[in-house]
């Protein structure tokens, strides 16, 4: 009786630091799995940060993308965002010509000056694909994908 008991007790152990070590040598995820070439940006990636005593820092917020009108056209072409239905869509206009700002579905504008920049942020209330467009020439600058 007291051998399969012991059995028992050393199966758990077992278990347990099978378990302890799959936590410990799990992948931190810093390596590149994507593979896009940046040209998607997801508005979950969150980094951090370890200070010098080894002890992480509060986790940086995410940076803000950033899209680039260059002579009326975004540069590197038309910015793919994604997003998740409930999150922020966040995300800012650099641009070297006057022009308005609009995002389809959701009949966001904001007017951006020639050599300014303009912060967007709303919710990501309806699913699906959305166009930003310079509005006045119909430039499309962006694609915005709102995932369930």
């Amino acid at each position: 009786m007291q051998s399969n008991l012991g059995r028992v007790v050393l199966g758990i152990a077992v278990l347990v630091v099978a378990i302890v070590l799959l936590i410990v040598l799990k992948d931190d995820g810093g390596g590149d799995e994507g593979g896009s070439g940046g040209a998607v940006t997801t508005a979950t990636e969150q980094g951090g940060s370890k200070s010098n005593s080894g002890k992480p820092d509060k986790p940086s917020k995410p940076a803000i993308p950033t899209i680039v009108v260059k002579d009326g056209k975004p540069v590197g072409g038309v910015k793919e965002l994604t997003y998740e239905a409930g999150e922020r869509i966040r995300f800012e206009v650099d641009s070297d010509v006057s022009d308005e700002v609009h995002i389809h579905g959701y009949d966001v504008e904001k007017e951006v000056e020639a050599g300014g920049s303009v912060v967007f942020a709303f919710p990501a209330t309806i699913e699906g694909v959305f166009e930003a467009e310079l509005h006045g020439s119909g430039e499309q600058i962006a694609e915005i994908r709102v995932n369930p």
